[in-house]
């Protein structure tokens, strides 16, 4: 689904969110692990994912070890200090892919107009990236970890803006959470709310001339 913000006229660059959108990751191995600790699973996350566990970490003020941390102690009350311990471990290391049906969208829109990353990362964003063979997808990358500011912060949308070259109301903005999506449409940014590679193409047909076949599968499992 597309949403358009005041104004109307073609974009200029296309800004565009990392997990959930181009990445994805198995939680598996951690679903499991709840299940043996008597844990609903995605336990784990919720409290992963808590703003005073998880917003010092997007904004660089602490290290993925150090979310382990923080994540094990607030475990700790649900499991015992060695389940916590693991459970915490897990989740910051599961295995994790890119959509390559999204990555092949991405390249073929980069070749006429800048794409810039804009995610709310961790510090080892730069390393992740070289794994996933992603180094060179964006002409930018926009990591909040890097410049402390995090989705949806109206600064971290200006500066991904200003790295792509482009007046904020002439941008494509991806990503997966409605709130992101409203807070760069509340700056003349197109808002796309991202739940599939088929919304991903209908976006980017007026730069690729032709909407290719969406792509066919089990949707990926999401993450942050």
């Amino acid at each position: 689904m597309t949403t358009r913000g005041t104004h109307t006229r073609p974009w200029s660059a296309v800004l565009c969110d990392l997990d959930n959108v181009i990445r994805f990751y198995d939680q598996t191995h951690v679903n499991a692990l709840e299940r043996r600790a008597g844990l609903t699973e995605g336990t784990t996350a919720g409290i992963a994912f808590a703003p005073e566990v998880d917003g010092p970490l997007v904004l660089g003020q602490i290290t993925t070890d150090q979310w382990v941390d923080s994540i094990a102690r607030a475990l700790e009350p649900h499991v015992s200090p060695s389940q916590a311990r693991e459970l915490g471990t897990a989740f910051v290391h599961v295995p994790f892919h890119a959509d390559a049906a999204v990555v092949a969208l991405l390249r073929q829109a980069r070749r006429h107009v800048p794409l810039v990353l804009v995610t709310n990362a961790t510090l080892d964003l730069e390393r992740d990236l070289e794994s996933l063979g992603l180094t060179n997808l964006a002409d930018h990358v926009v990591s909040s970890a890097r410049v402390g500011l995090a989705k949806p912060d109206r600064a971290i949308y200006e500066l991904a803006a200003e790295r792509a070259g482009v007046a904020t109301d002439r941008c494509l903005f991806v990503d997966d959470r409605l709130e992101n999506v409203a807070a760069a449409i509340d700056l003349g940014m197109t808002g796309v709310h991202y739940r599939g590679p088929e919304d991903l193409e209908a976006a980017l047909a007026p730069v690729l001339g032709v909407v290719a076949e969406p792509a066919s599968g089990k949707e990926p499992a999401k993450r942050r």
